[in-house]
């Protein structure tokens, strides 16, 4: 076996330890919240050892950023998909808005990003967070929306942080 295919395998194993962790941090998170779950109930759900849990992630807060963000990125991108994808401009904005409203009534989606994550990461680091996941959505529909002269021409910033609440 050469040196890279160890290395390979052995990242390999890491991803997937990792994935497992995470995976099983946002089914326990989103059933208990993050005050109601252990790192040992973490640990055992993903089949890993503690040491292993703190291999990957510093503590309880970096393993709660961490299924935030899987939560993030998956809703995110199927909104994305939706307001960037073919169609008449209009429709797919109003598909995107019925899409997060679906995102809304996740579980998982509503425990760990809207109600547990302002307590968790604190109210500037969420704030942060949703800058960086959901903004960019709503500013991707509002500039289709003014390119395809929907709505009128209108500083794109701007509306979207009208929209946008922030």
């Amino acid at each position: 076996m050469s040196v890279a295919t160890a290395r390979s395998r052995r990242l390999e194993y890491s991803e997937s330890t990792r994935d497992a962790l995470v995976d099983s941090a946002v089914e326990l998170f989103t059933k208990r919240g993050y005050a109601g779950t252990s790192l040992d109930e973490v640990a055992k759900r993903a089949r890993v050892t503690k040491g292993a849990l703190y291999h990957h992630f510093s503590g309880k807060q970096a393993l709660f950023e961490a299924a935030f963000d899987i939560v993030e990125t998956k809703a995110m991108r199927r909104l994305g998909e939706i307001v960037s994808g073919p169609g008449h401009p209009w429709e797919t904005a109003m598909a995107g808005l019925r899409a997060y409203v679906r995102v809304c009534l996740d579980p998982a989606f509503q425990r760990i990003v809207v109600h547990e994550g302002p307590v968790v990461m604190g109210w500037a680091r969420w704030r942060e967070a949703e800058e960086h996941y959901s903004f960019g959505v709503i500013r991707a529909s509002v500039s289709a929306l003014v390119e395809s002269g929907e709505i009128e021409e209108m500083p794109v910033e701007v509306m979207s942080r009208l929209l946008y609440g922030r």
